[in-house]
């Protein structure tokens, strides 16, 4: 089977996004399936690659990706020309998002994708902008064959916008549980760290990074607890300015080597994720696949996958909440590792990567055969 798939490659600032783009088309590799891979910008992917199709595209503040005006003309020929049997978009991908289905269907080509916006269902000024987004994608999210989502809450929502139930396949996001999985680390050693502290994701005003940092430094541990920030983005400088005295925080800057991110997730002791909306977070699924004890807010489909397995904590008292979680969990080791171990068993159960990616390729194969 041929897949027309369009997604994202490595950029200034790592995300979700990028992630989920190589580990799919990655896994579908795997699995014998020829990818042929529609990106903009970015040189990580080979251009001479004849599977690999480079647009032009305007980056507008690193947030939206205007495409080239001849880019609907070479989607359109690639996929006649090399006869591709289904297409899968990575929403959001650019302005084309609201033509992909038109593109692919005149070429005679079922398309699906998968729709990782945030969102926040508690009645807050994002979680209210975040129901306006998908109002508006909900237009066209119709013109798809399949809208793969990532947890029944969020179904029940596009289906309230009017999306017909039937369109709709929830599979989670899905993470490599071989690779991320606990295990021996040096990491503390290195940087004289008795318990760890970690943040991974994108340093930006919706993931409340200051809030951490400010509510770390008010339950002012001793020095041998650290906190780590890995990742960059719109408020890294600032805020390494205004924490950077603190010697028991530490800011690594985007970190793309999955081995040295193992290495961090496995001397964590405790992950927090305060972000103010969300979709449904890779970053924690490898945390937690890492048998590390979880704190994330709940707001898109991070509380339901810390069920049982974390502590989900109100977005509308982050602060309040974080710092009786997060004290909690620095008292008390025995019941972090009970909530590691939870974490562990929950994403075996339900977000390996290797069984998700088998889901989609029976959805590729249903929408081939017609279904």
């Amino acid at each position: 089977m041929r897949v027309a798939w369009f997604g994202h490659v490595a950029g200034r600032r790592g995300n979700g996004l990028i992630t989920y783009s190589r580990e799919i088309t990655a896994g579908l590799r795997r699995s014998g399936l020829d990818v042929i891979f529609f990106y903009h910008g970015g040189s990580e992917s080979d251009p001479q690659s004849p599977n690999h199709i480079r647009l032009g595209a305007l980056d507008v503040f690193d947030r939206t990706v205007i495409s080239s005006m001849d880019a609907p003309r070479i989607i359109a020929e690639t996929l006649r020309a090399r006869q591709a049997d289904v297409a899968h978009a990575s929403l959001s991908w650019s302005l084309l998002d609201f033509s992909l289905p038109d593109i692919c269907h005149d070429a005679g080509v079922p398309i699906a994708c998968t729709l990782h916006f945030p969102y926040d269902r508690h009645a807050t000024i994002i979680g209210n902008l975040s129901r306006t987004l998908y109002r508006v994608y909900a237009t066209i999210l119709g013109k798809y064959d399949r809208v793969i989502i990532f947890s029944q809450e969020q179904r029940q929502m596009l289906c309230s916008m009017g999306i017909a139930e039937d369109k709709l396949v929830v599979i989670p996001n899905g993470v490599d549980e071989q690779t991320f999985s606990p295990g021996p680390s040096t990491f503390k050693q290195e940087i004289q760290a008795d318990t760890l502290v970690t943040f991974l994701g994108r340093v930006d005003p919706e993931k409340n990074v200051g809030v951490l940092c400010d509510t770390f430094q008010q339950l002012d541990p001793p020095a041998g607890v650290k906190l780590v920030v890995v990742g960059t983005g719109m408020e890294a400088s600032s805020l390494r300015r205004r924490f950077g005295g603190d010697e028991r925080i530490i800011f690594t800057g985007v970190i793309s080597d999955v081995r040295r991110r193992v290495a961090i997730l496995r001397a964590t002791d405790i992950f927090v994720l305060p972000s103010r909306v969300e979709g449904l977070s890779l970053a924690m699924l490898e945390a937690m696949a890492c048998g590390v004890a979880t704190i994330a807010t709940d707001v898109g489909c991070d509380g339901e996958a810390l069920r049982g397995a974390g502590i989900a904590i109100d977005p509308e008292d982050i602060g309040g909440q974080l710092k009786l979680a997060l004290e909690t969990l620095l008292t008390y080791p025995d019941f972090r590792r009970i909530l590691g171990s939870q974490a562990r068993r929950r994403v075996e159960e339900c977000y390996s990567l290797d069984r998700n990616i088998q889901r989609v390729i029976a959805l590729y194969h249903s929408l081939h055969q017609g279904g």
